[in-house]
């Protein structure tokens, strides 16, 4: 009985020697960008940031709550609002460009982490009042999100990028009702990603508590922006709920520079014939007699979707009041300039 008095009053004091520390609570805000099948760089898909375009960047906001276990770990959690969104015609990939398809997307995040500590800095600037304190740390976890990707009619885009004939440019419509690849069944709105990332902040006058983050997500999805796979019998796409609507959403080729490529040769860096686009209106072979599978592509499925944030931290430190931390710590709150010199018997 002893010895269970004496191991329940040292985790008591550990806790308590450590309350005003524990929690922190807070916002984020930053931008947001995504991995995925529309738009990009110049080169076919490529992992992580490489094939991302700054210009398609929009906004992310957060709150969050965060629990401190030791000086290495913490635990946190997080509602997030992310904006992502794509179009080929900013893309300086010829193939895409000719694709012509657009998204965006809302998505709605909660999700939890596990933070370490890599580095840290109790006292910056070593003056004794250990005020700012500084914490790099990386961390890793899960989350669950709801999205609902949407798109616009579009019509070609000429060589300056330009969206011509863009008489729905306004109206956006969502885009899984469709099943724009003639998918047998709707992909799901709720899905799982795994965040992974490195942050750090700095806390003032043990209180405030200032920071940065890179958080990027791998999805079990390839739907954020609504494009897999191959494309659809246009024919079977038009017969369902939505008829041509859906048929003009689910294929946006633009024929428009196409055609323009067999008469105007100064465009051909940029589009390229219909093969090397790989657009299809449900045809079989190309003209070489190539394989349907190579027309008919609309998307990569054997990469599924990401997205990340980038985002500015500030959060409010609970600070407890425990007799055990006044006895003990206290002096880490006297007035900065003060010293105060215990006597030593």
């Amino acid at each position: 009985m002893n010895r269970i008095l004496l191991v329940a009053t040292l985790i008591l004091s550990v806790i308590s020697a450590d309350a005003q520390y524990k929690w922190d609570f807070g916002v984020k805000a930053g931008g947001s960008n995504y991995l995925g099948d529309i738009g990009g760089q110049e080169l076919t898909r490529r992992d992580f940031i490489w094939d991302m375009r700054l210009d398609d960047t929009r906004m992310n906001y957060s709150v969050f709550a965060r629990r401190k276990m030791n000086k290495r770990w913490a635990l946190a959690a997080n509602a997030d609002y992310i904006s992502v969104w794509g179009i080929d015609a900013n893309s300086s990939n010829p193939g895409r460009r000719a694709r012509n398809l657009n998204f965006r997307n809302r998505i709605v995040e909660l999700g939890g982490r596990a933070e370490l500590t890599v580095f840290y800095d109790n006292d910056v600037g070593g003056k004794g009042y250990y005020d700012p304190d500084y914490r790099f740390f990386v961390f890793a976890g899960l989350a669950g999100f709801y999205h609902n990707p949407q798109g616009q009619i579009f019509g070609a885009v000429d060589d300056a990028g330009n969206i011509l004939n863009s008489s729905y440019k306004s109206q956006w419509y969502d885009l899984r009702p469709f099943r724009t690849e003639n998918q047998e069944s709707e992909y799901e709105k709720i899905g799982l990603a795994v965040p992974v990332g490195v942050g750090m902040y700095f806390t003032f006058n043990k209180q405030f508590r200032l920071g940065w983050e890179l958080n990027w997500r791998t999805t079990f999805s390839d739907y954020i922006d609504d494009v897999s796979g191959q494309y659809g019998d246009i024919a079977e796409i038009a017969a369902r709920d939505g008829g041509d609507l859906g048929a003009a959403l689910a294929q946006q080729s633009n024929q428009n520079i196409i055609d323009l490529i067999n008469g105007d040769p100064e465009t051909d860096g940029l589009a390229g014939s219909i093969y090397d686009h790989q657009w299809s209106d449900n045809e079989t072979t190309d003209a070489a007699g190539n394989s349907e599978p190579l027309l008919n592509k609309r998307g990569d499925p054997t990469h599924n979707d990401s997205y990340m944030t980038m985002a500015v931290t500030g959060s409010y430190v609970i600070r407890g009041t425990s007799t055990f931390y006044k006895a003990k710590y206290s002096w880490l709150n006297q007035r900065r300039g003060s010293r105060r010199s215990r006597a030593k018997f």
